[in-house]
């Protein structure tokens, strides 16, 4: 595997530069006990540097990697000793031999994940040359399995903390959501206390705030007055006061936001008269301020025609709750029959 990767996979576990931590003190100290030495070191190779989790007999918390005995240790697979650094040609001239700490003996054992990827070593570090007895090997290699297992158990909750906060990040923006559909639905639900005691309700629907959805409702109501054998001059007023009144809701009640719903519910008396309610969960207006678009002075404006083809087209159109919603009536020809 390409030394790219190893870094990735070094940095993925978040480890570097991070807080002492009781596990990985312990087992460095175990480390030094059982092999005798005076420094013991959990290391991270890093691109550039060497840098300590864990330490024993030693005061800095990182070395450069081009002077760094564990650089070489994590290209093994196995355990990496060094009986004494002065005899030995790629560290003799260490300025870490040649000075303070004065290391004669080192004995690396690389720290490996699950995947084959060498993060640094377990290292015990002595000024005297010597090596390790059997059992100090078997026993450096089972403290360096067990830094392995502390790596691997910390990286495992570090995801698991991910996890939860995006899955409580989604919990919440879904609590929002259905919040926002509630509080617009309890709105859109009173519509039905407002039709006339005599009326009928033909017609109660939710569309989502998309332009798209208005013809479920306006060929409805088209299909409605047809049956109940209204003009055709006469269904098309409905149908284009209908329209501009979803469309209204859908772009300014809503904002276009598809997640949010526009309701209409239709009803028509025994003299025949439609009525046609369209309710949106936005701020609502000031019908009284909308301007007059045949006003000279409104001309170029954009606001105000939606309103003006409404009252136009229908025989009585009122606004409540703040404008969010548009009571429209129209009375049937007289000289029609069902």
């Amino acid at each position: 595997m390409s030394e790219t990767e190893r870094l990735e996979t070094l940095h993925r576990y978040r480890i570097l530069d991070t807080q002492p931590e009781q596990a990985f003190d312990d087992l460095t100290l175990l480390a030094s006990y059982v092999c005798e030495t005076p420094i013991a070191l959990i290391t991270m190779v890093d691109a550039d540097r060497q840098w300590f989790k864990a330490k024993v007999g030693l005061s800095a918390t990182e070395t450069s990697r081009s002077v760094s005995f564990c650089s070489h240790a994590i290209q093994q697979t196995g355990l990496y000793i060094v009986p004494d650094a002065t005899n030995h040609e790629k560290f003799r001239e260490n300025p870490f031999v040649v000075g303070d700490p004065n290391i004669r003996f080192y004995a690396g054992a690389p720290l490996i994940t699950p995947d084959g990827q060498a993060l640094g070593t377990l290292c015990v570090i002595d000024s005297v040359p010597r090596t390790l007895t059997p059992a100090q090997i078997d026993a450096l290699q089972a403290l360096k399995r067990q830094v392995q297992a502390q790596l691997e158990l910390r990286v495992n909750l570090l995801e698991l903390e991910k996890a939860l906060a995006q899955r409580d990040r989604a919990e919440a923006e879904q609590g929002l959501l259905v919040r926002r559909l509630q509080a617009s639905l309890a709105g859109l639900n009173k519509l039905g206390a407002l039709m006339p005691y005599t009326s009928l309700c033909e017609l109660n629907m939710v569309i989502p705030a998309d332009p798209k959805a208005i013809p479920t409702i306006t060929d409805g109501v088209n299909h409605i007055l047809e049956a109940k054998g209204w003009p055709e001059r006469e269904i098309m007023a409905v149908e284009l006061a209908l329209q501009e009144a979803l469309a209204n809701g859908i772009r300014h009640g809503c904002n276009g936001d598809p997640s949010r719903h526009v309701q209409c519910c239709v009803a028509i008396d025994q003299a025949g008269q439609v009525t046609v309610v369209v309710r949106d969960p936005g701020p609502g207006f000031d019908a009284a301020t909308v301007p007059d678009p045949l006003d000279p002075a409104n001309v170029m404006k954009p606001g105000g025609r939606g309103v003006f083809l409404i009252n136009r087209l229908m025989d009585d159109v009122r606004f409540a709750d703040g404008g969010r919603e548009v009571q429209m009536r129209k009375r049937r020809s007289t000289d029609v029959q069902h």
